[in-house]
């Protein structure tokens, strides 16, 4: 995807993360991009600083927004992320 838009934005109150899709000659990689938002007067902003009562918050988003990386590239529509999720060597007894 070229179009310099977000394929997908997870928010809990004012942590959100956003996930990019960037198709490279090796594949399709994501990226993902939090940050908090916040009232500057009338006007609503964004800081990549996070407070202490923040951090369950930020822990959170980036955990689903790896879940939900983790499902597209499962259903085969995210690429192969060039080889980093494929499944662990299972051993005889687990098969």
């Amino acid at each position: 995807m070229s179009n310099n838009q977000p394929i997908h934005e997870i928010r809990l109150g004012p942590v959100k993360a956003v996930i990019w899709e960037n198709d490279t000659d090796k594949g399709i990689r994501h990226n993902v991009s939090v940050a908090r938002l916040y009232k500057d007067g009338d006007e609503w902003a964004t800081t990549q600083s996070f407070g202490r009562n923040d951090l369950p918050l930020l822990s959170k988003v980036a955990d689903l927004a790896h879940t939900w990386i983790y499902a597209k590239i499962q259903d085969g529509l995210g690429g192969s992320d060039n080889g980093r999720h494929k499944q662990p060597n299972r051993s005889k007894k687990d098969r």
